[in-house]
């Protein structure tokens, strides 16, 4: 595809595709247009064609404008994976209004704050999660009770899908706002990351082109749609390509396969997690998978042995790792195509548009192979991050967004990720790498998962910490663990103390929660 060279936000010498779709709007028009009644969406309660798609959200942009709604205005929705979801995206989208998807695991306080910053006009929410919605809403002061909109209770959200006259246009641009995505917050106030239509639109046609996708695609979205992946990964790329998304509210190892298996679901995208729970399964094992054409990852690292179990349970399928976040509109980098077996842990490419460097701690470019933080340039890269000059300021040089996370580019220009730079164990000056004791505990064939911190140490500052999941694992394993590690790593890398616990805390993306680890205190043995 062409590219061109542009300005954009402000940034100088942003590479953007010249021939390109300006809006999600247009993408569903067209889309419409020619998949027509073909299934579009398919969830556990209902089924809708890209027609009834294009038609049902017509129709709730023109209620919203009816309720004073317009472009730049907050729409704050607080749904989880349901065929409403998607139709709040495609009306917002249409109208101008900025749609802000929440969390719905969040806690009273936290829909506060979010909705005390974010401002919306108007809240759509699930019954099952309005009590804490109202409470939070109160606690705001944002929006009166006749502009909240409950799905399946009174003020009714199926007020917004009457029919009358059609929606006003408006004029929609590439630069304008389409969602505010809060991140996941593990340290402070989450930040409102504001996703333009224009990144938008690069971010489904990077997945597009590397993935070479099409119509014949169909998911199963398992993540939640409010989460970056869902939302542009999945949903957003299978309407940009004229695919059909099935979706489950929530993930169930057993039912998540049967709809694979019943619908022949030929797209898998999901976090490593989700694939190791799978393999586990006997109904996995039982039967072939060998009509999925792609399965890709991301969210948290890939192991060698994961990989492997990967490629022998979808023999047909590519397999793609993919890196991003929330900042970057879904992926910075992309697994091609094709590689050599030697690149499996790597993350892959930077997108096409995408530029990559690594830097040190001074801000200078670092030599290929030596570790760094990256950061991130592109198109694809949000506009800004919602009422916060302050993070504005500080996430952001010469139109490079700081990623936060530490890792190299090889001689080929793969990617690879190290740790978070947070993450960063500092024992006595030396620098250990989380992810690669993680690697090694994960070799163990007894240890299904592994997360690794630092704790405070009065003599070296910081020493190792493992948390270990394994069925078959108890405390008496420690020693053998350790012994494990000693043959792979260098002394002062390897865990000092270990503990057994029954899953990793994750946050809704499905990445571990590590300041969570760090306030868990059990049975360990140094």
């Amino acid at each position: 595809m062409e590219i061109q060279e542009i300005s954009l936000f402000g940034r100088e010498n942003v590479k953007i595709f010249k021939k390109r779709p300006k809006t999600i709007g247009e993408i569903i028009q067209r889309s419409s247009e020619i998949q027509g009644d073909k299934l579009a969406v398919v969830t556990e309660d209902q089924s809708l064609s890209y027609r009834e798609l294009e038609d049902q959200s017509d129709a709730i942009a023109a209620n919203l404008q009816n309720r004073g709604i317009a472009k730049g205005d907050r729409v704050a929705v607080v749904v989880g994976n349901r065929a409403e979801f998607p139709l709040l995206v495609l009306a917002c989208a249409k109208i101008g209004a900025i749609m802000v998807p929440i969390n719905v695991k969040l806690a009273e306080e936290e829909l506060q704050y979010i909705f005390g910053h974010s401002k919306p006009r108007i809240i759509i929410s699930e019954v099952e999660f309005f009590h804490k919605v109202e409470k939070a809403n109160q606690g705001a002061a944002a929006v009166s009770l006749e502009n909240i909109f409950v799905i399946d209770g009174q003020n009714s959200y199926e007020q917004l899908l009457v029919k009358g006259g059609p929606y006003r246009q408006t004029d929609v641009g590439e630069e304008d706002g389409v969602f505010i995505l809060y991140t996941s917050g593990t340290t402070g106030r989450p930040k409102g990351a504001v996703l333009t239509h224009i990144n938008v639109v690069h971010s489904l046609m990077n997945y597009k082109s590397v993935f070479a996708t099409d119509d014949t695609f169909k998911t199963l979205i398992a993540v939640p749609m409010f989460h970056v992946t869902g939302l542009v990964g999945q949903l957003l790329h299978m309407f940009y390509v004229g695919g059909t998304v099935y979706s489950m509210r929530r993930y169930q190892n057993e039912e998540y396969i049967n709809r694979i298996l019943e619908h022949k679901i030929n797209f898998l995208f999901n976090v490593p997690t989700i694939f190791i729970m799978m393999s586990t399964s006997e109904e996995f094992q039982k039967h072939s998978f060998d009509f999925v054409k792609k399965v890709a990852f991301g969210g948290s690292p890939i192991y060698q042995q994961t990989f492997a179990m990967l490629k022998k349970a979808f023999p047909n399928a590519q397999l793609h790792n993919a890196y991003g976040a929330t900042e970057t509109t879904s992926p910075a980098t992309l697994m091609p195509l094709d590689y050599p077996d030697s690149k499996v842990t790597s993350v892959g490419l930077p997108v096409e548009v995408g530029d990559i460097k690594i830097v040190d701690a001074e801000g200078k470019e670092c030599p290929t192979g030596e570790s760094g933080e990256l950061y991130i340039k592109g198109p694809m890269i949000i506009k800004e991050y919602w009422d916060n000059p302050t993070a504005n300021q500080s996430s952001f040089t010469d139109g490079y967004w700081h990623s936060g996370d530490l890792g190299i580019q090889d001689e080929d220009g793969f990617i690879y990720i190290r740790d978070r730079k947070k993450d960063m164990i500092n024992r006595a000056g030396e620098k250990i790498f989380s992810i690669e004791v993680e690697d090694v505990l994960k070799a163990h064939p007894d240890v299904v998962e592994a997360a690794v911190i630092g704790e405070p140490d009065p003599v070296f500052g910081e020493k190792v910490k493992a948390f270990v999941v394994g069925p078959k694992l108890d405390a008496e394993d420690f020693s053998a663990l350790k012994e494990h590690c000693r043959k792979s790593l260098a002394k002062f890398k390897v865990p000092e103390e270990f503990e057994l616990i029954d899953s990793l805390p994750r946050n809704a993306s499905g990445k571990i929660l590590k300041n969570t680890l760090k306030t868990i205190g059990g049975k360990t043995n140094a």
